[in-house]
């Protein structure tokens, strides 16, 4: 048995090489580190002299070779390949059996976008392996797509009936890796409402891990984020594969150790409550899956998907452009405002240099409260007498641009639209649909309400002067059912759903080229790259607690970079944790991503207003390397969070140390940045920060002429006006110092012997550092 041709694929950095064997499958040989390409690659080509006992033989002229202990491009039912497979297809005779085989393959510069579906996009050599299984006249086709400037190879899949009658696909993954591995550990992103995206590594022994979602949507609880890796991989060195889905809905990430160490990963569409009858001369294409190789750790990783979502998926108009800081009313106001008090707000806001105001629930219809009226989308009169046109030019007048909140694809029975469409609302016959935040689902697999939906908000988006949209969707799917289709399809109503939600945002994006659009789903409910493809920027979660988004905003970073991180600065406490946090610690965590604010600041005290107001003058200064540098996730020599983002040329670089808890007796803290050049000279300067009187409790009564009460009016008058200042700190060193053994920071209070060069760090409390090159 031999290799008829063998295929190398290559990126800057990695090599992927495949073998279209004599008897007609596409065999895995490597994906990893480049190679320098050879004529000869026998060194990688498997053996197949000896099988085992329970083996099925797949040729019988190579009794020593049976499917399921070789490391395959694709796999199916039924010829001993017994792993999770890549397709499922029922014929229509009912046999579930397929046998695909190489009919041909071939090569071309860039890529074509996959009908009905979002992709990547820019230079890259695109290779397709045509494959055909011969009883079921049916072809399948692998497309892999590798990235001239990113490292980076875009896997998808599409199969084509050429018979004369409908077939059943009930699997069809995007991508099948195979590897003869070391990896050890499956890392993925886990959680739920307000606690998104938390990593979890998984050890790899023998069986199945499954990583899915059946909400409907890509979701909180899993992330189609999946990472492979060997257990000495660390953020900083080792090896790591990444794989991420392009796709909004239900997905499903299969990771099979076998018996003799070979590890499979499966994603795509989940099979659960999937099947699709392909017609005829029709094609049915999987979603794309986004694969990457890093030998430098996870961090080298990361950095991998942030150079290509920045870059090829992310587009128009707000590609690779700085994000607005904007105020959002919904934490400080929920439904309960009217337009004297949005815009004092406003004014605040503008005054303190905040870009955009965003109007969120509540302002149509007649919704004072989430019962009613989504479907409506008139603006709300009483509450609004200058109607959205007639605000956004005020808020002009103020300085500022104008943002709107809308929940598209959902509806409350209590509104108009549900009167006039109940058949709209996504409902099983003879069940009573079951409601999630008092509200229903649009049928989007329907092309009435597609256009319906384009209609109505390509006339709200004119309505007015409109600069941002936040794109919500607060609720799981239940009850699924499509009326508008026979029985033998309602399998396919999760794909139809989210390409009808695809088709609507494709044209609404096109359509408003200008307009910045976030994504939001209850918080980080939806995402994933399919939605960045129309909506450069995803609110990340709900809780905007600053410790709580400390480990929601480094899951999420593993697969997807600062500039579509939507972070806000909230009031404290927190509406969910009641946590209470010094407003710079909330800023610090929100700069590592697209920043904001979400709380009355009309309402806060003198100090606190002065303290946003250099907070937006510094992140302005900082913001294009803040959302497009390159993002380290570090810690301090004594294990503490560390985050750091490098500018691409290394010239500058800032660093947030994070600290959970004070406790007194630690050693001298030491802080190593990465990414700098090593032969420059830099100063390394903390922001000027400052902490609240209040913060100091009695040690405040040692310092002052008379006593303060705790919590008294004269204290909270102070801190109202006053606040203290941080000690400055400066030191130069080399970047090669900076990089190697780090520097040393100022020792931290402790109780004794308060001076004005002690740092003065309570319970979640952090600085950041900012390095310059000098010259």
């Amino acid at each position: 048995m031999k290799a008829e041709q063998i295929l190398h694929l290559t990126t800057p950095n990695t090599s992927y090489l495949i073998a279209l064997m004599s008897t007609g499958q596409p065999v895995h040989l490597y994906y990893g580190k480049r190679l320098a390409h050879r004529q000869n690659w026998d060194g990688l080509l498997p053996h197949f002299e000896a099988g085992y006992n329970t083996m099925v033989t797949y040729d019988r002229n190579y009794p020593g070779y049976g499917l399921d202990d070789v490391c395959l491009e694709t796999s199916g039912l039924g010829k001993g390949d017994f792993r999770e497979p890549m397709v499922e297809l029922t014929a229509p005779d009912g046999q579930m059996v397929t046998d695909f085989k190489i009919r041909s393959w071939a090569q071309f510069e860039g890529k074509k976008p996959i009908p009905d579906l979002p992709s990547s996009y820019g230079e890259c050599t695109t290779t397709q392996i045509k494959l055909y299984d011969a009883v079921l006249d049916v072809e399948l086709i692998l497309s892999y797509s590798s990235f001239k400037e990113y490292d980076v190879i875009a896997r998808s899949a599409w199969i084509k009936n050429n018979g004369t009658k409908p077939l059943t696909i009930r699997r069809l993954m995007s991508m099948q890796l195979d590897l003869q591995s070391s990896c050890d550990q499956l890392l993925t992103f886990d959680g739920m409402w307000g606690n998104e995206r938390l990593m979890h590594s998984h050890p790899l022994t023998a069986g199945t891990i499954l990583n899915d979602s059946k909400t409907g949507f890509s979701g909180a609880r899993h992330n189609p984020l999946v990472i492979l890796k060997q257990k000495q991989t660390t953020e900083m060195k080792g090896d790591c594969y990444g794989c991420n889905l392009l796709y909004s809905g239900n997905h499903a990430e299969y990771c099979e150790t076998t018996y003799t160490n070979k590890v499979r990963l499966l994603a795509g569409i989940n099979p659960s409550g999937f099947c699709w009858q392909l017609q005829p001369e029709e094609c049915f294409y999987a979603p794309e899956a986004v694969l990457t190789f890093s030998d430098k750790g996870l961090n080298g990783l990361s950095q991998n998907y942030h150079d290509f979502v920045n870059n090829c998926i992310v587009r128009g108009e707000w590609k690779n452009k700085p994000r607005p800081i904007v105020i959002n009313n919904w934490e400080a106001t929920e439904f309960d405002f009217t337009e004297a008090s949005l815009l004092k707000m406003a004014k605040t806001a503008a005054d303190l240099g905040i870009e955009l105001f965003v109007l969120d629930d509540g302002w149509f219809g007649k919704r004072n409260n989430d019962h009613c009226s989504l479907g409506d989308w008139q603006v709300n009169l009483q509450k609004l007498p200058s109607g959205l046109q007639g605000f956004a030019e005020k808020l002009k007048k103020l300085g500022m641009d104008f943002g709107l909140w809308v929940e598209p694809e959902m509806v409350n029975a209590d509104s108009e639209l549900y009167r006039t469409h109940p058949e709209w609302a996504v409902a099983c016959p003879n069940r009573i649909p079951s409601e999630s935040r008092n509200q229903y689902l649009l049928d989007l697999s329907r092309e009435d309400v597609q256009q319906y939906l384009i209609a109505v908000f390509s006339e709200l988006f004119v309505s007015a002067d409109i600069s941002y949209v936040k794109w919500d969707m607060n609720r799981n799917m239940s009850d699924m059912y499509a009326a508008s289709l026979p029985p033998q399809q309602q399998g396919e109503f999760f794909h139809r759903y989210i390409l009808g939600l695809y088709k609507v945002l494709d044209t609404l994006t096109a359509q408003f080229p200008k307009i910045l659009f976030e994504g939001c789903a209850s918080g980080g409910n939806r995402f994933d790259l399919g939605m960045l493809c129309y909506t450069p920027q995803i609110w990340t979660s709900d809780d905007t607690d600053a410790r709580q988004r400390l480990a929601i905003q480094q899951g999420t970073s593993y697969g997807y970079p600062l500039s579509t991180i939507s972070a806000h600065v909230s009031a404290s406490p927190n509406f969910i944790s009641l946590r209470n946090i010094s407003l710079e610690t909330r800023f610090n965590v929100a700069a590592f991503g697209v920043t904001g604010y979400e709380l009355d600041v009309s309402r806060l005290s003198k100090v606190e207003k002065q303290t946003i107001e250099e907070q937006v003058v510094w992140y302005k200064k900082n913001r294009q390397f803040l959302q497009f540098g390159r993002f380290f996730r570090l810690e301090s020599a004594e294990k503490k969070p560390v985050w750091q983002v490098v500018s691409q040329d290394g010239e500058q670089a800032l660093l947030m140390l994070y600290q959970h808890t004070m406790q007194p007796g630690r050693p001298h803290e030491r802080i190593i940045f990465q990414g700098l050049c090593s032969e420059k000279e830099y100063l390394v300067q903390g922001r000027e920060q400052y902490i609240n009187i209040a913060a100091l409790g009695e040690l405040v009564n040692r310092v002052l002429p008379f006593k303060l009460r705790q919590g008294g009016v004269v204290q909270a008058v102070l801190a109202g006006q006053y606040s203290i200042k941080l000690p400055e700190e400066q030191i130069s060193a080399g970047g090669d110092l900076l990089c190697g053994w780090g520097i040393l920071l100022p020792d931290q209070f402790a109780g004794n012997s308060y001076s004005e060069q002690l740092r003065l760090m309570e319970d979640n409390s952090s600085r950041i550092y900012y390095a310059k090159a000098k010259g």
